[in-house]
C-alpha cells in the first residue's frame, strides 16, 4: 500500500491549495473534503493529473480556494 500524503500550501493572498498523491482514481477527491469543509472557502479550480485516470490507489488532485 503506498503512503497517501496532502501537501498544503498557503499564498500570501490567502489562497490555499492543497496536492493529493498516493490515490488513484476520483478517491482522493474524498481525500481532501476535511479540508475543503474545514476552510469553508469556494473551491476555485481543480486540476488532475493523468494519475487520477489510473484505476487503484495513486493520484494527484490539486484544488486551490480564496478566502
Amino acid at each position: 500500500m503506498r503512503e497517501k500524503t496532502i501537501e498544503i500550501t498557503i499564498s500570501p493572498t490567502g489562497e490555499v491549495s492543497f496536492t493529493v498523491q498516493g490515490v488513484k482514481g476520483k478517491a482522493c477527491l474524498g481525500e481532501t473534503k476535511f479540508l475543503e469543509d474545514a476552510l469553508g472557502g469556494k473551491v476555485v479550480s481543480q486540476e488532475a493529473t493523468a494519475e487520477m485516470y489510473e484505476q487503484g490507489d495513486a493520484e494527484v488532485v490539486t484544488t486551490q480556494r480564496k478566502y
